[in-house]
């Protein structure tokens, strides 16, 4: 989303900076997405491109804690947040703090940080080569965990799911590359603890059965009575997705939050992406929730142009 902004500001003659915490461009398109989905030297041309044109890249800089967001909002006439959401969410079961459980965004981006040989903290690397790795989710992510395990060696991979595969939120074409790749999936299936004192060593599950669709459209699993399963596992990533983890300053600039923890934009008829602090706008992941590369980019662009009306006013 920020880039897209970026991208769309230059073209009009609106000189934009870009800020990121990472040590490259990209969000998680470098850092989430595995090289074997996109290739990281698309990436790298597109910054190329981006830095020809003008936009001026701040790296390894971190707002709210490398810089602050009052020096940020004093110095530019307007500000897009394209923050996204890394808040991961948890199966708030017995045992998810255990050795060798992992987040799956944690994976991912230690994965990829190595990969491109970007310095990392020491031991944050997650290997699970020889290992047995079981993979908690249905989702894309999910997909991508499985598939980079697999990658890395790992002795076996199974994915957990707790409804059936045509209820899976992953794409179908994920799910068919992981099963080619050896990736075991076990359906209709949810995990309800994590077995093993300072370590994983298992995880025990529930089988169960669909019932009629909740108010999101979504059918229910049920637990079955007296179905319990262990499957043994050396590590486990937990991929339940993603939820809102707005900055700790938005409050201090009125930028105001819905319920769910997503940035409000929805409070101006003229200018679409502005938020309820006139002067700061918003995009992407952080508005609408995880979401597709696509729809990010879009609402870059879009806010892009709310953001050119707004600074020639």
């Amino acid at each position: 989303a920020g880039l897209s902004c970026a991208d769309v500001l230059t073209r009009a003659g609106v000189r934009s900076h870009v800020f990121d915490k990472h040590e490259e461009i990209g969000g998680l398109l470098t850092f989430g997405i595995p090289e074997f989905k996109l290739e990281k030297s698309v990436v790298k041309k597109r910054r190329k491109v981006l830095e020809e044109m003008g936009v001026k890249f701040f790296l390894g800089k971190e707002i709210g804690t490398d810089i602050s967001f009052k020096d940020i909002y004093k110095d530019y006439d307007a500000v897009f947040l394209g923050m996204g959401t890394y808040t991961s969410l948890e199966g708030g079961f017995k045992g998810e703090k255990l050795l060798n459980v992992h987040k799956a965004i944690d994976y991912l981006v230690e994965s990829n940080k190595k990969l491109l040989g970007i310095n990392q903290k020491k031991d944050s690397f997650i290997d699970l080569k020889g290992k047995d790795v079981v993979i908690l989710g249905g989702g894309d992510t999910a997909m991508d965990c499985n598939r980079t395990a697999i990658r890395q060696g790992a002795k076996s991979v199974t994915c957990i799911y707790r409804r059936d595969e045509d209820n899976m939120p992953g794409s179908r074409k994920e799910v068919i590359n992981a099963k080619e790749e050896g990736v075991n999936f076990v359906f209709n299936s949810q995990p309800i603890e994590i077995l093993g004192n300072d370590k994983v060593e298992a995880i025990k599950t529930i089988s169960t059965r669909l019932a009629d669709p909740d108010h999101n459209g979504r059918r229910v699993p049920i637990p079955i009575t007296n179905s319990e399963k262990i499957f043994n596992a050396d590590a486990v990533i937990v991929a339940f997705g993603f939820r809102a983890s707005p900055p700790n300053w938005a409050e201090d600039y009125s930028i105001n939050l819905k319920q769910n923890g997503l940035v409000d934009v929805d409070c101006h008829d003229e200018l679409d992406f502005q938020t309820t602090n006139p002067k700061i706008f918003s995009g992407g992941d952080m508005v609408r929730g995880s979401d597709l590369v696509v729809t990010a980019v879009w609402e870059g662009r879009e806010a892009a142009k709310s953001i050119i009306k707004y600074v020639h006013d």
